[in-house]
């Protein structure tokens, strides 16, 4: 029996961008947003397509002030040239983050390296999005943010006062493997994503993932409070980096986003923080037996996988593997529970849902 109902790319993007038009943001916010929801589909991230994009905002943003539809962001003076300071003003966290990696892009091709620190800033879903689009391009890039919400507890403390705080690496191994390495991450031993997904299957969490109200462990998804940091202190430590990161570019204490101001002058949002390196930034010219970059990146990795490893798998192939099956079935896949859901947002936006009978199977 078939996991998966085909929804055509053109469908999904024609919906996705109605709803968050129906919400006051512009026509180019809206393109956006589809566009990192129609690629975390096809790469088989079913913890921040579409449905997880839009009720995040629901709960977060446009609804209740936390995301503001046509905020202009602003640069702010540096004296670095390849640095770059943003206010994003509460701009819808897609639109923020692909202007982000973009610049972050040109200022590398002129020095070497770029980077981009974003304050007032809300959620941008994926990371791994955008590292991946700068590693198809060429570059080395890595983003983190800080979540909208504290909902991790801390190695050896029992209330949440992180982020799910993911980190997200593009490597440009294409040439070597294929495609691009992308290591993706949130520091939570799963996204809380993950637990709404779950929630929606009716499926269990795996164990060690998250704690009910009262700080026990459950693995039932109806029953989660807060989530673990993956790896005890490793993971925590990894967290952690975000909230340091966040605390230097601009952002406040943990536990307020997300959450109603209540003291004058405090702030609630997120930051980003984007990073991309030119290749040959990183060259020392000096390669064994006279290789190339590129060659001595495929010879690593051809080393790695080498010595009866070659059932490992590398970061991204995952992906890979997922974005290659949606393209061979022709759209983008969902199960019937998503495709229930997102008939019910056609249906609250007045459009007519997709016709679950004539969509293909994969």
């Amino acid at each position: 029996m078939s996991e998966f109902l085909v929804i055509p790319r053109a469908a999904h993007d024609h919906l996705v961008t109605r709803a968050y038009q129906a919400r006051s943001f512009t026509a180019e916010e809206a393109a956006e947003g589809a566009k990192l929801a129609a690629e975390a589909a096809r790469h088989g991230i079913r913890t921040h397509h579409a449905l997880k994009a839009l009720h995040l905002d629901h709960l977060f943003g446009s609804a209740v002030g936390g995301c503001i539809p046509g905020a202009q962001i602003e640069v702010l003076p540096s004296r670095f040239a390849a640095s770059e300071c943003w206010n994003a003003n509460k701009k819808l966290g897609q639109s923020v983050a692909y202007r982000a990696i973009n610049r972050a892009i040109e200022l590398a091709d002129q020095f070497g390296i770029g980077q981009i620190a974003v304050d007032n800033a809300f959620h941008y879903l994926w990371g791994g999005g955008y590292v991946m689009e700068a590693a198809e391009r060429g570059y080395f890039a890595y983003t983190n943010c800080t979540s909208a919400l504290a909902e991790v507890v801390p190695f050896g403390g029992k209330f949440p006062t992180l982020g799910t705080n993911p980190h997200s690496w593009g490597i440009p191994a294409t040439q070597a493997n294929g495609f691009p390495i992308v290591i993706d991450w949130a520091t939570s031993t799963v996204a809380m994503g993950r637990v709404q997904a779950l929630k929606r299957e009716g499926k269990p969490l795996p164990p060690g993932a998250a704690v009910d109200a009262a700080g026990q462990p459950t693995t039932d998804p109806n029953l989660v409070a807060s989530l673990l940091p993956f790896g005890a202190h490793k993971g925590y430590g990894l967290s952690l980096i975000n909230e340091i990161f966040g605390g230097l570019i601009g952002g406040s204490l943990p536990t307020l986003r997300g959450r109603p101001i209540l003291s004058p002058g405090e702030k609630n949002t997120p930051v980003f923080y984007f990073q991309v390196i030119h290749p040959d930034a990183l060259s020392g010219g000096n390669f064994a037996c006279a290789r190339s970059q590129a060659a001595n990146l495929a010879a690593v990795i051809g080393d790695v996988l080498g010595h009866g490893n070659s059932s490992a798998l590398l970061p991204g192939q995952l992906e890979a593997n997922a974005r290659q099956r949606s393209d061979a079935a022709g759209g983008l896949l969902f199960t019937a529970a998503e495709v229930s859901e997102f008939n019910d947002l056609a249906t609250g936006l007045g459009l007519p849902p997709w016709d679950v009978a004539s969509l293909a199977s994969a």
